[in-house]
């Protein structure tokens, strides 16, 4: 047994040295690094200060040189005669008073050339003007007399052959045999027979096809220069359709007696012109 613990215990120093040995290179490790970093530290902050010294003598190299220089500028000026001083004056008022004349009459010339240069270009710009306004009278003079002789005179022809059974009346009055009274007659009654085709006095365009309450079945046809043409008391109105364009002598209906201030005569067209809305004697225009 006392063998066994005296084994242990030289077990247990060994351990204990080599632990020691060890901690110690451990150690002097530390302090070798330790040292090496405050000499870098020393020789930096060496360097840093040969550095600081040496731009502290480059600027009071600079700054002495800089003062020798004015010292002697100023010692120059200083040593300038009156003489030299007065003769400096005089050539600078004399060069001075040269070159305000030459400016004064480089103004003048600049100011003559600029007036002489608007008032031509004014005058440039009044005959401009005055030329153009000729030519625009002289184009719309022109484009006036072409549009007057390319303007198409209408020549409405008879909507529909027969004769003129009840004449305008706008200005006195005629007998009525369906109203059994004396009124107004703002259109012609042209006699024909039932179906008899009805064509357009002029071209065109179809205004409306309408049932009126007074005049029947009608159509309404829009021409050039404000002249509308109106067919009423038709039967039929089959042959054309509203905004459909139309030729002169085009079928348009068929004649019939639907016209109820009418119905009392005989089949006929009941034919009216409108001259700027306004009615006219069909008579006067029908060729």
């Amino acid at each position: 047994m006392r063998r066994q613990n005296r084994k242990a215990n030289v077990q247990d120093k060994t351990l204990t040295d080599k632990i020691i040995l060890y901690a110690g290179i451990g150690v002097a490790i530390l302090a070798v690094i330790v040292i090496s970093l405050l000499i870098y530290s020393k020789s930096l902050s060496d360097d840093v200060k040969n550095s600081t010294m040496s731009l502290e003598k480059m600027a009071n190299i600079a700054n002495n040189t800089q003062n020798t220089q004015d010292t002697e500028s100023a010692s120059t000026e200083i040593g300038k005669s009156v003489e030299e001083a007065e003769n400096d004056l005089n050539t600078t008022n004399s060069t001075n008073s040269i070159n305000t004349t030459t400016q004064t009459n480089t103004t003048n010339q600049a100011t003559k050339s600029n007036t002489i240069s608007k008032a031509n270009t004014n005058k440039q710009a009044t005959n401009n003007s005055t030329n153009s306004t000729k030519e625009n009278n002289v184009a719309n003079q022109t484009t006036q007399n072409t549009t007057k002789e390319t303007k198409k005179e209408l020549n409405f022809a008879k909507p529909v052959e027969g004769d003129i059974v009840r004449e305008y009346a706008k200005d006195n009055l005629i007998y009525s045999n369906t109203l059994e009274e004396w009124t107004t007659h703002l259109g012609i009654d042209i006699k024909a027979e039932k179906t008899t085709v009805v064509n357009s006095a002029e071209a065109g365009t179809i205004k409306s096809i309408k049932n009126d309450p007074r005049y029947g079945l009608t159509i309404v046809i829009e021409h050039e220069d404000g002249f509308q043409t109106i067919y009423s008391n038709l039967l039929t109105s089959e042959f054309v359709v509203e905004g459909e364009k139309v030729e002169k002598g085009q079928a348009i209906g068929t004649v019939g007696n639907t016209g109820v201030f009418e119905i009392a005569d005989e089949p006929h067209l009941h034919f009216e012109i409108l001259k700027d809305s306004l009615q006219v004697d069909p008579s006067i225009y029908i060729k």
